[in-house]
């Protein structure tokens, strides 16, 4: 891969990031202060869309983009219409015309995640030793998206948001998938996969995978996966507003320690593997949710801040610990055959599935939990999530057991 080519790659995932982490990071604070303060059951119909863009992203790229036009211009096209539907957020006024927006919006970003991953794949010789390169400018998006709205443009201050602009994120989003949307069609030309094949909607959203669940274990790790992302869930729907409500200043810059975590852990994940084995190491993502809503619990935005810092840091384990792990561990499992469709399986039941129930559950926890004052009982709202991962740490460790696959998925890793 020649310097120019490694320059755009970095440049397409830096933006496509920061365009996610602009507005989806302060989108609770924002729905609360701006809409004035929507039923938490709205608020997680709102969030859910990112689940039904995951659900139908796999529809977009399997019967359009791998089969009829280059990833580049779907790609373009699909950011550019992207930024009208921001600014649409933007101006909106009226919540359920705003939750059409953002819906529209995300059934047409969530195949992008796909898209910049293949214009990525499809110029690189040894995709292993290139990958991480030019995907951790996506990190690097993420992150100075949320120190520029607290540092740079201060929209998350107290003071900014009682005066709604928060609304800003939209217009920043925006303004970014206009450049990315126009930047699309000067990337490498990535034609779509020449078939003659019919296409089935099995193998589009992984059915072919299912028969994987035949295996006690691998059904055990599924199950699991679909259940930790209702903690997971009360996290992107709840922590901004929550750290703002608890007083902590700088609060999306601060979450953005989060992110730097999760690129800092990755890098052990091979070593946790080949010492500890997959077990171990899923258990500790999963115990770190506990730990880290616990400390969400009881912290504050005062003098026992670093309980909310150290639960923000804890991200890395979190994330890594469990999701990508299973990432690792579901290709040990299916082989070349089905590995694709196992992760497309995965995929499906985490981010669709998975997280469609965990923003419904925390949308009615945080109904359930509202004060009399018009605030909310936060120590509650994060005991609950707590008490969930815990008894999914639980289950996993008194039934699974995949001893036998120890040395192979530690090769994988």
């Amino acid at each position: 891969m020649n310097t120019t080519t490694r320059i755009k790659l970095s440049t397409m995932m830096f933006l496509e990031f920061f365009i996610w982490g602009a507005w989806f990071v302060t989108l609770g604070t924002f729905l609360k202060f701006n809409f004035s303060d929507p039923e938490g059951s709205i608020v997680g119909a709102i969030f859910s869309t990112q689940s039904w863009g995951a659900i139908i992203a796999p529809f977009i790229i399997g019967l359009i983009a791998d089969r009829y036009f280059n990833a580049e211009r779907i790609l373009g096209v699909l950011h550019l219409v992207g930024a009208f539907l921001m600014y649409q957020m933007y101006q909106s006024s009226d919540i359920g015309i705003f939750y059409t927006y953002v819906l529209s919006y995300m059934i047409l970003y969530m195949p992008t995640l796909a898209l910049v991953n293949s214009v990525a794949f499809n110029q690189m010789k040894d995709p292993e030793k290139e990958f991480a390169n030019i995907r951790v400018w996506g990190t690097i998006g993420w992150i100075l998206a949320g120190l520029a709205i607290s540092f740079a443009f201060h929209w998350d201050t107290a003071e900014a948001i009682s005066q709604g602009m928060l609304k800003n994120t939209f217009l920043l989003a925006g303004i970014a998938a206009l450049i990315l949307g126009i930047f699309s069609f000067t990337l490498p030309a990535t034609p779509p996969k020449v078939s003659d094949e019919k296409i089935k909607i099995g193998d589009i959203i992984g059915l072919d995978a299912l028969k994987l669940l035949k295996d006690k274990n691998f059904a055990i790790f599924f199950i699991a996966s679909i259940l930790i992302c209702i903690p997971l869930a009360f996290y992107y729907q709840n922590a901004n507003l929550f750290l703002t409500e608890a007083g902590l200043e700088n609060p999306t810059g601060k979450m953005a320690i989060g992110q730097i975590s999760e690129a800092l852990f990755l890098l052990l994940i091979p070593v946790f593997f080949s010492r500890f084995g997959f077990k171990k190491t899923i258990l500790v993502g999963m115990l770190a949710w506990a730990v880290r809503y616990v400390l969400f619990a009881y912290g504050n935005g005062n003098d026992l801040s670093f309980m909310l810092i150290i639960g923000i840091a804890l991200h890395g384990i979190c994330y890594d610990f469990f999701f990508v792990s299973g990432q690792i561990y579901t290709n040990s499992k299916a082989g070349e055959k089905y590995k694709s469709a196992a992760q497309g399986l995965i995929t499906l039941a985490t981010y669709g599935v998975g997280m469609l129930i965990g923003f419904a559950v925390a949308g009615w926890i945080t109904d359930n939990y509202k004060t009399l004052e018009g605030g909310v009982n936060w120590e509650m709202v994060w005991i609950i999530p707590a008490g969930i991962a815990l008894a999914v740490f639980i289950l996993f460790a008194l039934l699974f057991n995949d001893k036998n696959k120890t040395e192979e998925i530690s090769s994988a890793a």
